[in-house]
């Protein structure tokens, strides 16, 4: 296993928020962040939940669920809009474990990672915010220890995995998902360790990979960085690299947009990272101060649909520069 991380599940009803800590479970719907979400945390991870500015409890993940039919299966029920005719329901579950009874409001200074981007995005349009080591060391001190066996419950559905696929038009929520950015996303954060120490040497730093942690989205001003690289224990600067992860081949635009988040996190930004599955024809030779990285899926027959496990696993990272 991992390194072990820590995510905040955004909750914006109360009675989804006890019905949560009332069965040990937390889900997420059929949706495309929904089924980001499930793949993005790990059996044993960290999570707490997160509603009006306060963070909640804190729970081990200790198994993930995907359950078919799940329409009208409990504890939750399906959430219908009709503006848009559609039906959102609760088929992906994670199995929870908890470990500390918590109530914290967000307005303290070691909570300032996921406290920053709450405020820059506006509000709780994402499913999930993977926070900061300081943050769970922080919550691990709040509140009280509780530790309770996980959830006796098991709902009498069928168990499904979800399976990516290459091709648009066989998408078919929640069994088969189009492979989108944010789950390449997902998939490059967990395997960048493999390459940090590449990337680090590359950017001219003489740090060790395992002073580092690899986060998740983060928000600035100008935009979102996909995947924020900074040091577990900062001391004076946190010596961040942002990343920059595209599906496709790399171009002069997107070194620009890396260089601006540089540029934006001043000296706190020892360079930048951008991530891709090649080069354009016209992208600079010269992009001193950015770590390029090729990923590709190695033998991976893409006309056929895939699990994301199995696509983690042929995932291969290479730094060029």
């Amino acid at each position: 296993m991992g390194e072990r991380r820590y995510y905040l599940l955004a909750v914006s009803r109360w009675d989804y928020l006890q019905t949560c800590i009332n069965y040990g479970w937390a889900g997420f719907t059929n949706s495309t962040r929904g089924f980001w979400a499930y793949v993005d945390i790990e059996v044993g991870d960290y999570v707490s939940f997160l509603y009006g500015a306060r963070i909640i409890n804190l729970y081990e993940v200790v198994e993930k669920v995907a359950y078919r039919n799940a329409e009208n299966l409990p504890p939750w029920p399906a959430i219908r809009f009709k503006d848009s005719r559609k039906t959102y329901y609760f088929p992906f579950r994670l199995k929870l474990r908890k470990l500390r009874e918590v109530n914290e409001p967000m307005i303290r200074p070691e909570f300032f990672y996921v406290a920053e981007n709450l405020l820059l995005r506006g509000g709780y349009w994402k499913t999930h915010f993977q926070s900061d080591r300081l943050s769970l060391n922080i919550v691990s001190q709040r509140g009280r220890p509780e530790v309770a066996p996980p959830s006796d419950e098991n709902f009498s559905a069928e168990r499904f995995t979800p399976l990516i696929t290459f091709k648009k038009d066989r998408a078919n929520p929640p069994y088969v998902y189009p492979f989108t950015e944010v789950i390449l996303q997902a998939m490059i954060k967990r395997r960048l360790n493999d390459v940090l120490g590449d990337v680090l040497k590359s950017l001219g730093s003489g740090r060790k990979p395992e002073e580092y942690e690899v986060l998740s989205e983060k928000a600035l001003m100008e935009g979102y960085v996909d995947i924020f690289v900074k040091l577990k224990d900062p001391v004076g600067s946190v010596e961040a690299v942002p990343f920059e992860v595209k599906r496709g081949n790399l171009t002069g635009r997107d070194l620009e947009q890396v260089l601006h988040y540089v540029e934006r996190l001043s000296g706190d930004a020892i360079g930048g990272g951008l991530v891709g599955s090649g080069l354009g024809k016209r992208f600079p030779k010269i992009h001193g101060g950015v770590a390029v990285v090729l990923y590709e899926f190695r033998d991976l027959d893409k006309r056929r649909d895939h699990t994301y496990g199995e696509m983690l696993e042929v995932l291969s990272l290479t730094v060029i520069s």
